[in-house]
């Protein structure tokens, strides 16, 4: 196996993730100062921080659609170029309604790319070393946050009003590096052989990944697009899809519900809550982003050796534990403690939903709705994610922290008994044969 090429696409591919993680959490530094400077009310506030997610919705809906349409090469090249824009569109504005404009574009990448780059990577990979090379793109997710949260930290310092445009501008350097390098990537086999019919392309770059299995799984590829086309033509949305419909689904919702993305966005205002002031607040922000990555480092290395379900019965406990405790510390009005408790939440995300969610919806769907069904996955999740970031405001200016992060518990409960009675185990599967592993 030249495993040297096969690494360096999926990294490549994975650096999406880093732009995903990158502008999503540089707006943790700027939201307030941006609240300041246009004078929003709480609804148009919450409105503009969250344009990028109703954005993800919108890219993660047709993500799917274009990766089938263009290929998942091109469809990536694209996810750059409208990055870069966005990125130098957002940190240029000069009023509120054409940020949220620029913000939108940049939620769109967003979308598209939470599809296709798992989606290409888990058509690229091997069964057994898929959930590593597909959680590369979670470990640039974090990645990005972490230094999202650290160039917000150093760039606040400067004291400049302006501060707020070279945080979101900083997004436009890995753009540009990340649209380069996706023209240095081959397309995914699968594309080319199911879509696109293109077999001897297929051939060509499953020799150039591992030329001792390439006939072979070739072979299975093929063997599949024969059974499904054997077989009357199914919607996606019908009773054949419905278990890893109702499975991916699930999963998202769940991992929007635990509160992850109301920390990842409003972080510092979280943390202003318990009384710290604006320079610590940012600065704790930043060890929410080493803590990620530290545990989505320890995810990625135990994902394919114990599997996806022992990771996400150990995050639904961590959950369980610290949304608990930061809920507690909330109604008692006491915060000592508080920033260990966030941190354990993060950790206890990083290394459960974090680490498997991509791997896990990039598995369960067979080959011909494969592109639908990530896109289905992403676009789940990013629904649950905007209406959470929209409204997380207004709901802790009104109801204060108990009882948000007591709504986050109750459904961390809920996941647990997910992943006890329904979800599958998915490690070490190939592809081709995951239909039938899931129907038995």
């Amino acid at each position: 196996m030249k495993e040297h090429k096969l690494l360096l696409w999926s990294l490549t591919v994975a650096l999406s993730g880093f732009l995903f993680g990158l502008d999503t959490a540089v707006i943790s530094g700027a939201e307030q100062t941006i609240q300041r400077l246009w004078n929003l009310d709480n609804i148009t506030h919450g409105l503009a921080v969250s344009m990028a997610l109703y954005g993800t919705v919108v890219g993660a809906a047709f993500g799917g659609y274009f990766a089938d349409r263009l290929g998942r090469k091109k469809s990536l090249f694209w996810v750059g170029t409208l990055f870069l824009i966005s990125s130098i569109g957002s940190a240029l504005s000069q009023d509120v309604y054409v940020f949220m404009v620029f913000r939108l574009l940049g939620g769109l990448c967003i979308g598209a790319s939470s599809v296709v780059s798992p989606l290409y990577i888990s058509e690229i990979a091997p069964p057994g070393k898929r959930g590593f090379l597909v959680a590369l793109f979670q470990f640039n997710i974090v990645f990005g946050i972490l230094i999202a949260y650290v160039s917000n930290y150093l760039l606040q310092r400067s004291d400049s009003p302006n501060d707020w445009r070279w945080m979101l501008g900083v997004v436009a350097i890995p753009s540009l590096i990340f649209t380069l390098l996706t023209m240095l990537i081959s397309e995914s086999p699968r594309w080319l052989a199911l879509k696109r019919g293109d077999v001897a392309g297929a051939r060509g770059v499953l020799n150039e990944i591992d030329p001792a299995a390439a006939d072979a799984t070739l072979a299975a590829i093929l063997a599949s697009r024969d059974r499904a086309e054997a077989s009357p033509s199914k919607a996606f949305f019908s009773e054949h899809y419905r278990w890893p419909i109702l499975l991916a689904f699930l999963l998202a919702f769940f991992n929007q519900v635990s509160g992850i993305n109301a920390i990842i966005y409003y972080a510092p205002r979280i943390f202003g809550m318990t009384g710290l002031s604006k320079s610590s607040a940012l600065l704790s922000t930043a060890g929410i982003g080493v803590v990620n990555l530290v545990f989505t480092m320890l995810g990625l290395s135990l994902i394919d050796r114990f599997g996806r379900r022992v990771l996400l019965y150990i995050g639904s406990f961590g959950y369980i534990i610290s949304l608990s405790l930061i809920a507690l510390a909330f109604y008692r009005n006491s915060f000592a403690g508080m920033t260990i408790f966030v941190f354990a939440f993060i950790a206890s995300h990083a290394v459960g939903q974090g680490a498997v969610i991509w791997v896990f919806i990039g598995e369960i769907f067979p080959n011909e709705v494969r592109a639908s069904g990530q896109s289905f996955g992403s676009l789940t999740h990013w629904v649950f994610a905007a209406i959470i970031a929209n409204i997380f405001p207004a709901m802790a200016g009104r109801f204060g922290g108990a009882p948000i992060f007591a709504f986050f518990t109750c459904m961390m409960v809920l996941q647990l008994l997910y992943v006890i009675f329904m979800m599958p185990e998915t490690k070490g599967i190939a592809l081709e044969d995951m239909e039938a592993q899931l129907a038995h």
